[in-house]
C-alpha cells in the first residue's frame, strides 16, 4: 500500500531573505517563482519614492522606498547609497534572518548543459552550508561536493576546513565586465559553463559581483556594506567590489571562507558601456591604488570580531587612502556609520531581549503582501 508523501520544506524556508534591489516592477520573479516562493522577500526601492513597484501575487515580501530608509535610520541614511545598486545592503540591515541571497532584477533562471533549469538558491545554500578550503588548495576544488574528495596529499589536519561566509555566483550570457572591455568586446557572450565550485585561497582578493550572491549574516553581515556610490559621489559600479574586498581580508583575519563558482543565472541585459565608463573610470584609477591596500593589509589580532576588523578597516582606509581622494575620507566615515547603524537594528541577543522595537518592526515597511 502505498503512503502518502511527507511534504519536504524548502532548504532554510525560515532562516533565509532574497534581498533584490530595483527600481521597476519585478516580472522577472514569475520565472523565478519554483524556486523563490517559499522564501521571504527583501525589496529595495531605488530612485523616485513615489513610484509604485509592481511585485507578482503570491510572494512574502517587504518594500523599503527612500522614504523608509529615512525612516528607520534618521541622521544614519546617509550611509545608504541612492540612485545605485548599492542601496541593496539596507536589506541586509534589517534582514533578521540567518543568510542572505541578493540577486538582481534583470537576472534570470539559467540552464545547464543538459537542459535542466538551475535552482541557483539551492546550490548556494549548499555552498554556505558546507565548509571551505581557504588554507590549503584542493585541486578536485570543493571536497564536500558530491562525487569529490581531497586529493592525496592533502593535510589531514586541515579537512575540517572552516565555515563557510560567502558564495559567489557566477553568470551566463552578458558577463560582468568593466566599461573598457564592454567598448571593445560588445558582442561577446559567456557561454561557458564550469561545473565547478572553489574555495578562494587565504590572501587572494577577488572582484566580487553582487548580481547572484549569498552569505552567511552572522558570520560576515556588519562587513557586508556596499560603500558610498551613485548620486552625489564620484564613482559608480565598485559598490560589490568594495564589499568583496572589505570581506575577504576580514574572512582571512576570522579564518572564514569565500567560494566562487556554481551556481549560474542568465544576466539578460547588458548596461550601456558610455554610461558606466562614467561612474566607473575614476573608480580603474584608484583600484591600483585600493588594491595594493587591501593586499598589504594586516588587521590586530585584537580585532576578533566583524565590527572589529570593520572599525579597524574604515581607520587605515581613512590614513591611507585619504591621501588619493578625499572621497575615501568621506566613505571611511560612512563605514563606521554602517556599523552604528548595524549595531542599532541588531543588537546582541542578551540587549535584544530588552530593547524597544525598532522602526521597522513597529512602523513596517511602505509596502507588504503574502
Amino acid at each position: 500500500m502505498a503512503h502518502p508523501v511527507t511534504p519536504v520544506s524548502p532548504p532554510l524556508k525560515d532562516e533565509l531573505d532574497i534581498v533584490i534591489p530595483t527600481i521597476r516592477n519585478l516580472d522577472f520573479l514569475e520565472m523565478w517563482r519554483p524556486f523563490f516562493q517559499p522564501y521571504h522577500l527583501i525589496i529595495v526601492q531605488d530612485g523616485d519614492p513615489t513610484k509604485t513597484i509592481k511585485v507578482p501575487e503570491g510572494f512574502d515580501y517587504e518594500l523599503y522606498n527612500r522614504n523608509d530608509v529615512n525612516r528607520v535610520l534618521g541622521p544614519k541614511a546617509s550611509c545608504i547609497s541612492f540612485k545605485d545598486s548599492a542601496c541593496r545592503c539596507f536589506g541586509f540591515l534589517v534582514s533578521k534572518k540567518k543568510y542572505i541571497f541578493t540577486i538582481d532584477d534583470d537576472c534570470f533562471v539559467a540552464k545547464d548543459p543538459s537542459g535542466k533549469e538551475i535552482n541557483a538558491l539551492a546550490q548556494h545554500i549548499q555552498n554556505v552550508l558546507t565548509p571551505s578550503t581557504p588554507h590549503f588548495f584542493n585541486t578536485l576544488y570543493d571536497p564536500y561536493r558530491e562525487g569529490a574528495d581531497f586529493v592525496r596529499g592533502y593535510p589531514f589536519s586541515l579537512r575540517e576546513g572552516v565555515p563557510t561566509a560567502i558564495s559567489h555566483g557566477l553568470w551566463l550570457n552578458i558577463p560582468d565586465y568593466d566599461a573598457p572591455t564592454q567598448l571593445v568586446k560588445p558582442r561577446e557572450r559567456n557561454t561557458r559553463y564550469v561545473d565547478a565550485v572553489m574555495t578562494i585561497p587565504k590572501g587572494t582578493l577577488f572582484p566580487m559581483c553582487g548580481m547572484n550572491l549569498a552569505f552567511d549574516r552572522e558570520l560576515i553581515g556588519p562587513a557586508m556594506y556596499f560603500g558610498l556610490m551613485g548620486d552625489g559621489q564620484p564613482i559608480g559600479r565598485y559598490d560589490d567590489m568594495w564589499a568583496g574586498w572589505c570581506c575577504k581580508v576580514i574572512c582571512d583575519h576570522l579564518s572564514l571562507g569565500v567560494k566562487t563558482g556554481l551556481p549560474y543565472l542568465w544576466h539578460s541585459k547588458a548596461s550601456n558601456p558610455f554610461v558606466n565608463l562614467k561612474k566607473e573610470y575614476k573608480g580603474i584609477f584608484w583600484q591600483e591604488e585600493i588594491i595594493p591596500f587591501f593586499q598589504s593589509l594586516v588587521l590586530p589580532r585584537d580585532c576578533t570580531t566583524v565590527q572589529n576588523c570593520y572599525l579597524e578597516l574604515s581607520k587605515m582606509v581613512k590614513e591611507k587612502l585619504g591621501p588619493v581622494d578625499p572621497y575615501f575620507q568621506k566613505l571611511g566615515d560612512a563605514m563606521v556609520t554602517w556599523i552604528e547603524a548595524w549595531d542599532e537594528l541588531n543588537p546582541p541577543a542578551q540587549a535584544a531581549a530588552t530593547a524597544q522595537p525598532t522602526a521597522v518592526n513597529k512602523d513596517g515597511p511602505s509596502s507588504k503582501s503574502k
